[in-house]
């Protein structure tokens, strides 16, 4: 699943031609992703402008003229192809194959400087779209009581600090809660840990004082920097433009089972904690 480095990737890659414009047409080849699109889905978009495309956590969000926004999830497998003068640009977490028609699912006709065609693909269908009132984001159901945005100003050492007190589960699994903070997932929280030096089984609330403090440095360098590389191609993901992401080729930890740890030589392991794969160095993870 895409996690924030690859979602804001996606939002800079379809700002250029989704903020400012008008939704001329919107086109449903289905009624329903992982859930059932809203009602009059269509109508409620058409003719709108987006005044601002944003992200929130793992989350995209249109906010349109009419008050409302548009919730875009991508789940496991969805991306964007966006058509602009004529010309395919592979889009988001595209393939290096051409995306496949039949898993076109919904498709914007954009009018402004730049017309575009942006259309949905989503082999497994586990991404959605949602619809809710612009002042009532922070409360619907997809953001209420999710944490603070990492790179925000609402996240500190002493914000992560408080969130962790008291948790008796491992730092890992409390990282990977979007009540401590958003938009973290298995990638990004496995090196942020190997960076701060603290092992994943370690119980959150003992992550404190000048641990919480190196963490919180971590979490942010290692996002700005998987950010500045276009994110992390595995399986599915490409930005925009076509291009693959590279944070990939830096990984310390991360899906390096068994080969030698950069810092000290010894084999990094690979355990199960709360069903996901976690990748650590036993010897420099404490």
């Amino acid at each position: 699943m895409p996690e924030l480095p690859e979602v804001e990737t996606v939002r800079r890659g379809l700002e250029p031609v989704m903020q400012g414009a008008s939704i001329a047409c919107v086109e449903l080849r289905r009624p329903d992703l992982r859930f059932p699109l809203p009602e009059n889905f269509a109508g409620r978009l058409e003719k709108q402008t987006v005044e601002r495309l944003d992200r929130r956590g793992k989350y995209l969000i249109a906010h349109l003229s009419s008050g409302e926004s548009l919730i875009m999830h991508l789940g496991m497998s969805g991306r964007f192809a966006i058509e602009e003068t004529g010309q395919l640009r592979p889009g988001v977490f595209a393939r290096a194959q051409d995306c496949n028609p039949k898993h076109d699912h919904v498709v914007f006709d954009m009018e402004g400087v730049r017309a575009a065609r942006i259309t949905y693909n989503d082999p497994r269908r586990f991404g959605f779209m949602d619809i809710a009132r612009s002042e009532e984001l922070e409360t619907c159901r997809h953001f209420k009581g999710m944490g603070p945005e990492p790179l925000g100003n609402g996240f500190s050492a002493a914000a992560l600090k408080a969130a962790l007190k008291g948790k008796s589960a491992p730092i890992k699994t409390a990282l990977l809660d979007q009540r401590v903070v958003a938009g973290l997932g298995n990638i990004y929280v496995c090196e942020a840990l190997y960076r701060a030096g603290i092992s994943p089984r370690r119980k959150a609330a003992s992550v404190a004082g000048k641990r919480s403090d190196r963490l919180y440095g971590e979490i942010i360098a290692v996002l700005r920097e998987a950010i500045e590389a276009g994110g992390s191609s595995l399986r599915d993901f490409a930005s925009v433009e076509g291009g693959l992401g590279y944070f990939q080729h830096r990984f310390d930890v991360y899906d390096r089972e068994a080969e030698n740890c950069r810092r000290c030589d010894k084999a990094i392991m690979r355990i199960v904690q709360g069903g996901r794969a976690t990748f650590f160095c036993p010897s420099c993870q404490r």
